[in-house]
């Protein structure tokens, strides 16, 4: 049987990271995004067989056509299955609310939020259909607290994540299904998310490879919520038993050490 994994905002970061990874398990690999030429490059890392899909998720008829894209490649081949699907595209932005520019954060919340809800809302049909699946959303350790002064619509699109998330994996138990949902929730990874969000982390960041082999290990495993690291499970574990009053100061203090 041919396994495919599709893997969104593929082109370098944790998404590189899970398409070597996978492609090492032997997946059949559809690596999605707007960068053709870093695509390129990273196919020719890849052990396993893989395919490349340019486009822009923030645009709704890209999404729509990359659901075709999906369907075309399993219907070319009645042997294969839909296995795997990250929603790893997204980004951030720093800086104080008033200031940032609202077409960027327009664009995070299509992103972030909207391209990651259409594509699960449309993947997990067709997992369902072929006896299940995995799907992996990735959200940050962002969304497991209140707000975050400074990185504001950021840690809100991290919630919605975390909110979904949760949700449709309590639907799909209730409900018998094969088909797994969980929710990746680093902190600090060294990627290029930082240029792009335009802060400079205060504490050391884990590796792009360590955490995706620790997120696929706890995907297997079917954890829902997915904190790689003991000091961010300690983090998101003390935040709940803080009142907000306290806490988003604290998460503020932390955003401004980032901004520099």
């Amino acid at each position: 049987m041919r396994k495919i994994a599709v893997v969104t905002g593929a082109s370098s970061g944790l998404g590189a990271q899970f398409c070597k990874q996978l492609s090492k398990e032997g997946y059949y690999i559809i690596m999605v995004a707007r960068r053709k030429e870093l695509l390129l490059e990273l196919q020719k890392t890849l052990i396993s067989k893989s395919s490349v899909f340019t486009a822009d998720l923030s645009e709704k008829k890209d999404i729509v056509k990359l659901c075709d894209y999906i369907r075309d490649e399993l219907n070319s081949d009645e042997d294969s299955k839909l296995s795997v699907f990250i929603n790893n595209a997204g980004f951030g932005l720093s800086g104080n609310f008033t200031d940032t520019n609202e077409k960027r954060e327009m664009q995070m919340i299509d992103v972030n939020i909207k391209a990651l809800h259409r594509l699960t809302k449309r993947m997990l049909p067709l997992m369902d259909k072929e006896s299940g699946g995995y799907i992996l959303n990735v959200g940050s350790s962002a969304g497991l607290f209140p707000a975050g002064p400074y990185m504001s619509t950021y840690y809100a699109t991290k919630a919605y994540v975390v909110s979904l998330t949760r949700a449709i994996a309590h639907e799909l138990k209730a409900s018998k299904s094969k088909t797994y949902i969980g929710v990746l929730c680093p902190g600090p990874v060294d990627t290029e998310f930082n240029d792009v969000a335009n802060v400079a982390f205060a504490l050391k960041g884990m590796s792009a490879q360590s955490c995706v082999s620790y997120a696929i290990k706890m995907m297997y495993k079917r954890k829902t919520v997915i904190v790689p690291t003991l000091r961010m499970k300690l983090a998101s574990t003390f935040s709940r038993f803080l009142p907000g009053s306290l806490l988003i100061p604290m998460v503020a203090h932390q955003q401004h050490k980032k901004m520099g």
